[in-house]
């Protein structure tokens, strides 16, 4: 295994600004061959989940050793995304097996929970605060498993196919971004009903969302090169434009201390935004065309998926 870490912080802002001396830490960890890593889930004891789209099976990265586990997955499996449950164990969302899997993290015994009706292009899957297990899939659906007794329901999304990133807020209200849709797609559990809300930008490609400690919502505007946020308490949006020119922001995903971490193809850089200030920070990734698709954190560290490099990528942000 090979790690490189690099404290290079380069500042690309709306306005210049100093950046302190002692920046984030990046660093790189190898995972096997062909993996092709797309998303990937920090797990309470340390461990990294990721998910391995194009070798069929889901891996467990060790920071410390830089060892890695694999958990085969099926024939035909192609892993998209995974989070880490109340129940400790990893969630997996996977397009291949068209179906939800629970992969217990003692045993690695996966349990299958198969979509019932047309293939759905599943997508990324978050918990909501009673702990229900909701999806999104790109061909047009989105749904929810009840894990306590593996109930699973499918919905057909508003305006049709898209349904991509999906999040919930800590005040328990699960939004998704609709990519080819574009629109961020509101749910109230436990009613399944979604509203529909609208960015400013047309067609600006929504591609992930994520919550601030505030239940406000932030976006990645992939065809806009643009963050967004939209505030539940006022109904206001507001945008950003990313710095370079020719931004292409996939991932998106606020930390503890509330800042905006995005992954940035058009740069292959991390962004990282400060809504007090609201600037940019860019922080270049070591590997060219790392093509980080999800980002997911905690206390301290950023967690990225190096899909185009086999590897995952830690930020040290020393809070």
């Amino acid at each position: 295994m090979s790690r490189l870490a690099i404290a290079v912080l380069v500042a690309a802002t709306l306005m210049p600004v100093a950046l302190p001396a002692a920046g984030p830490e990046l660093r790189e960890y190898d995972v096997p061959a062909g993996a092709h890593p797309h998303d990937v889930a920090p797990a309470p004891d340390g461990s990294v989940w990721y998910t391995g789209q194009h070798a069929q099976h889901l891996g467990r990265l060790y920071p410390d050793s830089g060892r890695v586990e694999r958990v085969a997955l099926g024939r035909g499996s192609s892993p998209h995304g995974v989070v880490v449950g109340p129940d400790g164990a990893a969630w997996v969302t996977d397009s291949g097996l068209n179906a939800i899997l629970r992969v217990d993290p003692a045993t690695h015994a996966v349990q299958r929970f198969p979509l019932p009706g047309r293939y759905a292009n599943l997508n990324t899957g978050t918990f909501d605060t009673r702990g229900v297990h909701w999806f999104t899939g790109q061909a047009g659906i989105y749904g929810r498993l009840e894990p306590a007794t593996g109930t699973l329901e499918v919905f057909d999304a508003p305006r049709g196919r898209g349904p991509y990133g999906i999040a919930a807020t800590p005040q328990g209200t699960v939004y998704f971004a609709s990519l080819a849709a574009g629109y961020v797609g509101r749910i109230d559990p436990p009613s399944p009903r979604v509203r529909v809300l609208e960015p400013p930008t047309p067609n600006q490609g929504a591609r992930r969302v994520w919550s601030d400690a505030h239940g406000r919502i932030w976006v990645s505007e992939w065809n806009g090169g643009r963050l967004a946020r939209y505030d539940p308490a006022t109904e206001a949006w507001r945008e950003w434009p990313l710095p370079g020119d020719n931004p292409r922001p996939y991932a998106v995903y606020v930390d503890e201390r509330d800042q905006v971490w995005l992954s940035d193809f058009g740069a292959n850089a991390m962004l990282r935004f400060d809504p007090l200030s609201e600037r940019f920070d860019v922080l270049p990734i070591p590997s060219r065309n790392a093509a980080v698709r999800q980002i997911l954190g905690r206390p301290g560290e950023v967690w990225g998926a190096e899909s185009g490099t086999d590897k995952l990528l830690l930020i040290r942000t020393g809070n």
